[in-house]
């Protein structure tokens, strides 16, 4: 006769054995994908939300409504280029609507702020532009990707240009917050044999630019470096132009600063203007081509970086997805198919470095008249081949 045991112990052996079952279970594949595109869509920086969104939407009907295979919902949020807004969108995001990538956000003090909340959640972003040194370098995360760049590289491009160009007395402005800070830093880490006659951090949401041009006037340098986006690049060029200051200076920007969304704005006050980007609508590859016609078509004009980026970051879910088999709650398999980046990027060739930033190329564009007669970029050099952030070797990757 076998001896009694207390029910009690029965219901605790019965219980651990079952969690232990469920643990063991294997990752199953989702029924859908499901993404938090979280970006500034109100506001001087709108344009730039906008276009991201447009991007990554346009990725999504080019694949039928799927990414990598699944059915893909995408919740659209405005972060008001707030980092508060951002964190509590963020949170919501990932803890009720459980999305299982985030993606979307323009501003670098919103990423740093939204950080938190995704990445406790265990939830990969992929940035379709801000890209803080903090997460590239010392606070680099596990759950976080560049599909885009990091805040440094193209105002590093620039330095190197206006350097080798043989411009002697050079002028910075940039908004006072984290990625206006890691742009002049780019800057000035490539530009050498100069002088910096003066460095300027205005406020985030500044569109009188007065005293600014009363400094540059006083200041006599023979180039102007700036990184004003969307908005605020729009007004300071009208007024920089207006003040009569580009007959004697010369005004370079990263690809942000002399974009299309600036260009629609400003127009033929803009011819000349120099700058760069690791992307452009004439790159010469078949995923750009394919891009570009679709963007055209469905908007009706010609798409931005931030939309090349927005569509990119798209198409590295959609790999992703693809290549985990669905099992999206396999968090390894995600993120080894995020670091393959198996897909045709619209900027051409790139890989992933260690720190989940890209190494890739960085194209010199000049503001141009085209065969349309439509006032736009094109693509006249390449500055960097293979170019990786100066922060890699900060990041000491933790383990998911």
């Amino acid at each position: 006769m076998k001896p009694n045991v207390p029910f009690a112990l029965l219901r605790r052996s019965f219980f651990a054995a079952t969690v232990s079952a469920v643990l063991a279970l294997p990752a199953l594949a989702a029924d859908n994908v499901k993404i938090g595109l979280l970006s500034t869509l109100s506001g001087p920086g709108a344009g730039l939300g906008l276009d991201i969104r447009d991007g990554f939407q346009l990725a999504v009907k080019l694949n039928g409504g799927k990414l990598g295979g699944l059915p893909a919902e995408v919740i659209v949020a405005d972060d008001q280029a707030s980092p508060d807004v951002g964190r509590q969108t963020a949170d919501r995001l990932v803890k009720r609507d459980k999305v299982d990538f985030m993606t979307g956000i323009v501003f670098s003090n919103v990423m740093l702020a939204v950080g938190a909340p995704t990445f406790a959640a265990k939830t990969f972003y992929i940035s379709a532009n801000a890209g803080p040194s903090q997460l590239a370098g010392e606070q680099c995360n596990p759950y976080f990707f560049s599909a885009s760049y990091q805040n440094d590289n193209q105002h590093e491009a620039v330095g190197k240009t206006v350097a080798d160009k043989g411009f002697k007395r050079v002028a910075l402005i940039a908004p006072n917050y984290p990625a206006g800070k890691d742009a002049l830093a780019g800057f000035k880490r490539y530009y050498k044999g100069g002088e910096i006659v003066s460095e300027s951090y205005t406020p985030l949401n500044l569109l009188d630019y007065g005293a600014e041009l009363s400094k540059l006037r006083a200041a006599k340098p023979d180039a102007v470096y700036i990184f004003l986006p969307g908005g605020l690049g729009i007004n300071f060029i009208k007024q920089f132009v207006g003040a009569g200051l580009s007959k004697d200076m010369t005004l370079f920007g990263p690809g942000f600063s002399g974009d299309e969304d600036v260009i629609r704005a400003v127009g033929n006050p803009m011819l000349g203007m120099f700058n760069s980007s690791q992307w452009a609508h004439d790159l010469d590859n078949a995923a750009n081509q394919t891009f570009v016609a679709a963007f055209e078509k469905e908007y009706g004009r010609l798409p931005t970086l931030y939309a090349s980026q927005g569509y990119d970051a798209a198409q590295l879910i959609g790999a992703a997805v693809r290549d985990s088999k669905g099992k999206l709650d396999d968090k390894a398999a995600v993120q080894k198919a995020l670091k393959a980046a198996k897909f045709d990027s619209v900027r051409g060739a790139f890989k992933f470095n260690s720190n989940q930033f890209p190494i890739q190329d960085y194209y010199l564009r000049v503001i141009t008249s085209d065969s349309k007669g439509r006032v736009t970029n094109r693509t006249i050099g390449t500055i960097f081949k293979n170019h990786a952030d100066a922060y890699a070797a900060q990041c000491k990757m933790p383990a998911l």
